[in-house]
């Protein structure tokens, strides 16, 4: 059945029912071949470090259309979750990136990018489509730039104008045509903030990151059997599950955040600079139940304990290296 439908419309009652469900920005491409060249490049320099699952699938995160029959758009949505608390500069407590700090974003956006998908199929009956929300070989980034969501900012990040790079992302891929959003200006500029404020130094070049070298990685991608190496523990201080680092320093996260109006985002009493000693008296069984929907859950029980090794080993050695200042 052939459907005659007004692209234009279609597209503004998508967005205003995104909105209508609170994401906070909405943006469609044209589902078309990425260039495969970075993604390549990435992958041959070994720069995914052991996510092994990097390598997989390459056709199908570099073209939706292998994802979805006859995909002709790519919906990007975005989700603000920044909250105004802070890190402690205490080294005695655990640091937790901000994303965090709340519920699972993949189960706060899943429920919410079907409804939206089946708002679409109401409108245009016959249209097929799927959703994804990191769960599925797509390049969400390349996708909210195309999108015109934001910019990819030299730390490999979505900057938006609105948010800074406080945000999620989630895509719905349909076999519909549509009116597309273009692409916006990069407005990172000369500044190199981020690049310069990476303890690791992961950042090897401009929006090029070394997850060998990442916090993030080596906090939550990197298996409990791996060790975290010497020479980047040490550089990693008290946190132990993602880092925000380079979005702390951004001067666009500085003057542009907004609190979130999504209540699942905000921190859970005990994500927010716990004590390292606590933390390192936790078994499994309060693991499981403490972080039960958080993301804190993807590190696994034994991968959380080697972080707080890890922070507790800097803790010690900071303490030593203060007495011996006085």
């Amino acid at each position: 059945m052939i459907v005659v439908y007004d692209k234009s419309e279609i597209s503004q009652k998508i967005k205003q029912f995104a909105h209508d469900l609170e994401f906070d920005k909405t943006g469609i491409a044209v589902a078309e071949p990425l260039d495969p060249a970075p993604l390549e490049e990435w992958l041959r320099r070994n720069e995914h470090g052991k996510m092994a699952y990097m390598q997989n699938n390459v056709e199908k995160r570099l073209d939706p259309r292998k994802l979805v029959e006859g995909a002709k758009s790519v919906i990007s949505l975005a989700k603000n979750y920044y909250t105004p608390h802070k890190h402690s500069t205490e080294f005695s407590v655990g640091r937790i990136s901000r994303y965090a700090w709340g519920d699972d974003y993949h189960d706060v956006l899943r429920p919410r990018l079907k409804e939206v998908l089946a708002h679409i199929q109401k409108l245009v009956p016959g249209c097929n489509g799927r959703v994804f929300v990191d769960t599925a070989p797509i390049m969400d980034k390349q996708w909210a730039v195309k999108a015109g969501i934001g910019w990819q900012g030299k730390n490999s990040n979505i900057i938006t104008r609105e948010f800074g790079s406080w945000i999620f992302l989630g895509e719905i891929v349909v076999d519909i045509e549509l009116d597309y959003d273009t692409p916006i200006k990069d407005f990172c500029g000369t500044c190199t903030r981020c690049i310069d404020a990476c303890p690791t130094g992961a950042i090897v070049e401009l929006y090029i990151v070394d997850a060998n070298r990442c916090i993030s990685y080596l906090t939550i991608e990197l298996k409990p059997d791996n060790e975290i190496p010497t020479e980047l523990k040490t550089k990693m201080g008290n946190i132990i599950f993602g880092c925000d680092i380079c979005q702390d320093v951004c001067p666009w996260n500085n003057k542009f955040a907004q609190k979130t109006d999504e209540a699942a985002f905000h921190p859970r009493p005990f994500n927010l600079n716990p004590p390292l000693k606590t933390l390192s008296k936790l078994d499994i069984n309060e693991f499981q139940v403490k972080f039960r929907k958080s993301p804190i859950k993807r590190a696994k029980f034994l991968g959380f304990m080697r972080n707080i090794r890890a922070a507790l080993e800097n803790y010690q050695r900071e303490k030593k290296n203060r007495k011996l200042v006085k």
